[in-house]
């Protein structure tokens, strides 16, 4: 670093030194410079105030020696990606050492190196980072044989193929530039296995001292190698495959400062010993969840400046001696293990700017703290540990304070009165704990306070002395608790309270609608659902101009004050789950959607992104007058008294997604008209009059993304249409699909609509593995077919078996004929299967057996024969999963009179059923040995006639019970036998 350093101190000497800038380098110059973009660049370039009437040694970015020659271009920033090729005048710089064309790249571009970089022999310096160079690195850069430092780092993530090291390799590249002191190749796709690389680099840059080869494609070992590189200072190495325990080389570099193994999935245990390097400064072991280690004693006047572990397997306490980390600015140890007490000592490190300690197992007080000695800090983040005792009032006294993080804890106890704040505190979160009493008055002297999270807890109310003294608040969340707004000892409402633009006062015990800010102009957010507010909600809330999202479900509200404006621009609003009846309210243009759910409205659809009016008391038909321009995301109308036919009027809805008609008194055909909807996700027509059938005709392409569909209990008829299922995409698995990708099916704003973003979460209510779900979250990869408690006949159509991705399937209470398909055994995420209540023959298909995912089945009341498939999934089901089917045998259906088991498999039709595979010799060992047994036992009572008589007589009851099949053969005429008997000697 220090010749370097020197470096560019000599160029700095030689610019105020400079002689008359050469003839030829000038006129090279001059050629560079009109390849620079036009004047109304945004940022102007060096490029242009280049001027060929003054001495180019003088121009912003050129460098000359004394004789006039230009040795140093910058270039950087000015735009020039793929203006510079192997034409570019810039190659005619001969005497050029050091030349800067960094960050010239746009998003989106790439250009390969141009190989007449090769020309410039005499650069020492060279950094072309972040200039959206790709492809392969030219040979031609390895006759740079002085170079002291390459940066080729940054060029990648643009969306184009990042820069490669193959041809030269990497050996190759170092052999040739065995003066390099820095090297950075960030980024470069490097050719180098197991632990080439480090072999490659100790062996032909002895000298190096700036080693950065983050995301380099690097896998392997770090080599012991490395120890020859003695010199080495600074070594990155994030984000390569290094899943190995670290080796102790790196304990060895006496002039080590940075040390950066971020998500490199190093593992074992990390060296306490490095930890005290006296040079190390920086250290990054972050997101590396398999690494172990802890912190050892830590001597005085250590180096240390930056400490992150985040992430990592880091445990133990930290030791009293941290305090002697006098140079520590930066600690980060969130989401590590570590536990015990928070040591007093903290407060010796005054050059301490952000301390990051969440999710980890801190406990007991941080009272003792001074935390008003720590003059830098910018970020205290404890949350979600084990902390308790009460909030020190000196914690938001550091001037510079601007985010304040002890949610998740165990703090108890009143807040008391802070004295000195910081007034750049942007950020103050308490929740999560058990605080309780009236929040203080100078919580409100945080004048630059824009969120205030004092959710779960037990805050019982705010005491304002005067109500601006929130006058720059933006954000309170006060969800979970007790809360009460005071004024001078009583109940408040006035209207000069502050312009909050996000009021979040949920699940608290308000009774009354609070207009504290009736008055607020600057409102954007309102949330007063999980309360118990009563009574009328008032019509004034629609006159605040800035109001966007309101959520007031979950309350008591029974009307809303008339008149409504038309004016309000509400772009989501929630009602759901109050007692609101009458008509429904139509007056809000702008809204995104609606949640009118369960409440007892009983007129009027308005149209919006999102409807929800699902149980209701909704009468009368659907107006198709209001979806001649529908914009509709999702229309849940499901479980109301509407009658009439389905209106055409929805193939309107080109952007539907969720269409809930179901349980109601609809009476029509299969809504075939919806066939163009590609967007469609969800169709819920259950418990309705709907009748026919459900084939479609040109059905190609039709519902690809449906992931739901409900027709159960309506009177449909005719056969399932095979061509249909063939269109549902969305049930089908593919190459991505994976249970770690299930995500809520959510519905964003639409950003030309509304300012402030909001997400809606569609519910729905199913019927799966027998029982009524209500699902608040729909799971995108979740998907359902249910046609039961219909007319449909003939046979389950084979191509069910190609929707791999099912998880619900019933068919019950139909007509089904023909056997079972055996290509439902594909379906290996099924969870819930029910055919049950058809006339469904022939035996359990084996492929059921290796449904290992199912939990629910239910094939009981067919014809289904044979004996039930033997596997660990099916001894889980119990015996109604298959009582109803004569033919049917085998555990769980054990042979037990008095529960009216059905006997072991008969021959039906009066044809042999083929059993020689299905005789269970486990279940009659024990009878088969017992008549032998009795047989020997009563051997000598065997020649009297009367006792043989009785004795075969109940061998044949017993084979008969054994062989079912045998009395078929025997048939009724011939069970009465006659048992010819040997003679007596």
């Amino acid at each position: 670093m220090k010749s370097l350093l020197h470096f560019f101190l000599f160029l700095i000497i030689i610019k105020l030194v400079h002689g008359r800038c050469d003839a030829d380098d000038l006129s090279a110059l001059l050629r560079l410079k009109k390849i620079s973009p036009p004047p109304e660049a945004y940022v102007p370039p060096k490029l242009l105030s280049w001027n060929s009437s003054t001495n180019c040694c003088a121009w912003d970015g050129v460098t000359c020696s004394t004789d006039g020659h230009v040795i140093g271009l910058d270039v950087s920033g000015e735009f020039l990606e793929g203006r510079i090729d192997n034409s570019s005048s810039l190659f005619d710089l001969k005497h050029l050492q050091s030349l800067n064309l960094s960050r010239n790249c746009q998003v989106g571009n790439g250009f390969p190196i141009p190989p007449a970089i090769g020309k410039l022999t005499n650069l020492r310096y060279l950094n072309l980072s972040i200039t959206c160079y790709t492809g392969q690195v030219p040979f031609a850069i390895t006759r740079l044989t002085r170079l002291v430092t390459l940066d080729l780092s940054g060029n990648y993530n643009f969306g184009y193929t990042q820069l490669k090291l193959y041809n030269p390799d990497l050996s190759t590249l170092v052999q040739s530039l065995t003066e390099l002191r820095e090297l950075y190749l960030d980024g470069v796709t490097v050719s180098a296995w197991d632990t080439e690389w480090c072999q490659a680099i100790s062996s032909s840059l002895p000298n190096l001292r700036v080693l950065s080869l983050s995301a380099c494609n690097l896998s392997g070992p770090i080599d012991q190698s490395l120890a020859k590189l003695q010199s080495l200072s600074v070594i990155r190495l994030d984000d390569n495959d290094l899943p190995v325990p670290l080796p102790g080389v790196f304990a060895n570099f006496s002039n080590l400062t940075s040390l950066s193994l971020r998500s490199c999935l190093v593992r074992g245990t990390f060296p306490e010993e490095l930890f005290q390097v006296p040079t190390l400064q920086t250290v990054d072991l972050s997101d590396n969840p398999q690494l172990h280690g802890s912190f050892p004693e830590f001597p005085r006047n250590n180096s240390l400046q930056s400490l992150v572990l985040s992430n990592t397997k880091f445990s133990g306490i930290l030791p009293k001696s941290i305090g002697n980390l006098k140079m520590l600015s930066m600690i980060d140890i969130s989401g590590c293990s570590f536990s015990g007490s928070i040591p007093k000592s903290i407060q010796k490190l005054t050059q301490l700017v952000h301390l990051y300690m969440s999710s980890n197992r801190f406990s007991g007080p941080i009272d003792s703290i001074h935390w008003e000695k720590l003059l830098n800090l910018l970020n205290i983040v404890l949350d979600s540990n084990l902390l308790s005792g009460s909030i020190p009032s000196s914690i938001v006294s550091p001037p510079f304070l601007e985010k304040l993080l002890l949610s998740h804890n165990q703090f108890s106890g009143q807040l008391h009165e802070f004295s000195d704040v910081s007034s750049y505190l942007v950020t103050l979160d308490l929740s999560f704990n058990d605080l309780e009493g009236i929040v203080p008055l100078s919580i409100y002297n945080f004048r630059g306070l824009e969120t205030l999270d004092l959710s779960s807890n037990n805050f019982s109310g705010f005491h304002f002395n005067s109500p601006q003294q929130l006058s720059n608040l933006s954000v309170i969340n006060l969800s979970n608790n007790s809360l009460l707004v005071l004024y001078n000892g009583t109940t408040s409402s006035y209207s000069s309270f502050p312009q909050i633009v996000n009021l979040n006062l949920a699940s608290n015990k308000l009774r009354t609608f609070p207009d504290f800010f009736r008055n607020h102009t600057g409102l954007a957010v309102l949330d007063l659902s999980q309360n118990q507010i009563q009574g009328t909600i008032p019509n004034w809330i629609w006159g605040l101009i800035s109001l966007l999202n309101v959520n007031l479900s979950c309350n008591s509200f029974v009307t809303l004050e008339w008149p409504l404006t038309n004016s309000s621009g509400v772009s989501e609003l929630d009602l759901h789950s109050n007692q609101l009846q009458g008509q429904i309210p139509v007056f809000l243009p702008y809204a995104g959607y609606l949640d009118y759910s369960r409440n007892h409205f009983s007129s009027s659809i308005p149209t919006n992104i999102v409807l929800s009016l699902r149980r209701n008391n909704l009468t009368g038909t659907i107006p198709g007058g209001v979806l001649e321009y529908c914009s509709f995301r999702i229309l849940d109308l499901g479980e109301n008294q509407i009658e009439g036919q389905v209106p055409k009027s929805l193939a309107n809805c080109t952007e539907l997604e969720i269409l809930n008609l179901g349980i109601n008194q609809i009476t029509d055909t299969f809504p075939c008209f919806l066939k163009n909807i590609s967007t469609l996700r969800i169709l819920l027509l259950r418990s309705n009059n709907l009748y026919g059938g459900i084939g479609c005709s040109e059905t190609n392409g039709t519902w690809p993304k449906l992931q739901i569909i409900d027709l159960a209990h309506n009177n449909f008829s005719g056969g399932i249409p095979a061509r249909s299922l063939t269109t549902w995409q969305a049930m089908m698995a593919n190459k991505d699909d994976s249970r770690s990708r299930a995500r809520a099916l959510e519905f964003p704003n639409d950003p030309g609509r509304a300012v402030v973003e909001f997400e809606y979460y569609a519910a729905i209510t199913v019927i799966g593995k027998g029982l009524e779900m209500d699902l608040q979250k729909i799971l995108t990869i979740f998907t359902l077919i249910d046609f039961s408690g219909n007319k449909f006949s003939g046979s389950i159509p084979k191509e069910l078996g190609d929707l791999k991705s099912l998880y619900v399937l019933n068919l019950s209470s139909n007509a089904f004929t023909g056997e079972i398909p055996s290509s439902l055994g594909n379906l290996q995420k099924l969870e819930s299967l029910d055919l049950s209540r058809n006339k469904l023959s022939g035996q359990i298909p084996p492929e059921f057996a290796e449904l290992n995912f199912l939990s629910f089945l239910n094939l009981s009341n067919n014809q289904l024969v044979g004996r039930i498939p033997t596997s660990t999934q099916f001894t889980t089901f119990p015996k109604a999963s298959f009582i109803g089917n004569k033919g049917l045998w085998g555990p769980p259906l054990t042979v037990d009179s008095k529960a009216g088991s059905p006997p072991p498999p008969p021959t039906l039709n009066g044809s042999q059923q083929n059993s020689g595979d299905e005789i269970d010799w486990d279940l009659i060992s024990v009878e088969i040995g017992f008549v032998f047994g009795f047989g020997i036992a009563v051997g000598s009572l065997v020649f009297y006639k009367r006792w043989s008589k009785w004795y075969y007589k109940a061998m044949y009851k017993i084979l008969v019970k054994i062989f079912p099949q045998l009395e078929e053969r025997i048939g009724p005429h011939r069970r009465h036998v006659h048992i010819t008997q040997r003679p007596r000697r």
